[in-house]
């Protein structure tokens, strides 16, 4: 059977190290032009680690451009993985491999179909969500089902922590399907009609912070939008600044008799992680732990706490 691989996200990586691992014979991997690739959050150099286990690596462009269709047809594969691909895949690069293309969703589908899946169930505030391995279909993430795994989301979890646990996932199930691949297996059972909008997509300027949210809501925005992603922001003194790291204070009698977005004022600790700026929301408060300006200056611990910021007030604009 010849296995291809498409994919430039670093929840792949551990999956085809795995496969490769096992001695799994892949034909070749398709990946982002490196160009292309550092403009998508959480992209991982795939060459060092085709050079390690000798195998091809092409990098494209688009899966459906032309360029991308005759690679398809020349490398003549029976099963494609596409694990940490953005781009919709079209019916013309999905007829070019004989048995199917495998992709995965980071949710439980049928349920949270869409665009960025991790992001937003750490914006609500999602205590568990999931990973579905599907054969791809000219509907999005709507293939049959190959496979599930849920994932629980713990209060210190943010997006790239939870993409350990959706790449871990990943490897699992695809070590999992390969030996009924091949022998000659296409496991998968159809999707149940829910009546649901998908997911929309995210832009870095959808990372503005509302101060007058709730402090749970702030925490839980902040720490879905952290790196890789562009991160969560906010203007101060008409400056802006990116807020990639906060803690949540329980309870709301922190903030009684202030505005949204206020700084009460510095927090100190021996521990300098845990030193920052008290941040009023709309009820209780987070503490800023480590920020940027506009500048790429990135302030945390002590440097942070000793900010004379106290009374000065967060916009939203």
């Amino acid at each position: 059977m010849r296995i291809g691989w498409i994919g430039f996200h670093r929840e792949g990586v551990p999956a085809l190290r795995a496969l490769l691992e096992r001695g799994t014979r892949v034909e070749g991997v398709l990946t982002l032009r490196p160009e292309l690739a550092r403009k998508k959050s959480g992209a991982a150099d795939y060459s060092a680690l085709c050079q390690e286990f000798g195998i091809p690596i092409y990098e494209i462009a688009n899966i459906n451009d032309e360029e991308s269709i005759e690679l398809l047809a020349r490398l003549s594969l029976d099963i494609a993985f596409v694990i940490g691909w953005t781009q919709i895949v079209r019916k013309e690069a999905l007829n070019h491999v004989r048995i199917g293309m495998i992709g995965a969703h980071a949710s439980l589908l049928p349920r949270h179909r869409g665009r960025a899946p991790i992001n937003w169930a750490l914006i609500k505030g999602a205590p568990h969500t999931g990973n579905t391995l599907i054969w791809l279909a000219e509907e999005v993430d709507a293939g049959a089902i190959i496979d599930q795994t849920g994932i629980a989301i713990s209060p210190y979890d943010d997006c790239a922590s939870l993409y350990e646990k959706v790449a871990q996932a990943n490897r699992d199930m695809i070590l999992a399907v390969v030996p009924r691949l091949l022998d000659g297996e296409r496991p998968g059972r159809p999707q149940p009609k829910v009546d649901e909008p998908n997911l929309p997509a995210r832009r870095p300027e959808d990372g503005l912070i509302d101060w007058s949210r709730d402090a749970r809501e702030v925490y839980n925005f902040v720490r879905a939008l952290t790196r890789p992603y562009p991160g969560a922001f906010g203007w101060l003194d008409g400056s802006r600044w990116t807020i990639w790291e906060c803690a949540l204070l329980p309870g709301h009698a922190t903030t009684a008799g202030t505005a949204p977005g206020q700084v009460l004022g510095p927090v100190y600790s021996p521990q300098p992680n845990a030193c920052g700026q008290l941040i009023a929301c709309g009820k209780g408060a987070i503490i800023a732990l480590e920020i940027e300006d506009a500048a790429g200056d990135v302030v945390r611990g002590p440097a942070l706490s000793e900010k004379d910021w106290t009374g000065r007030i967060w916009r939203n604009a």
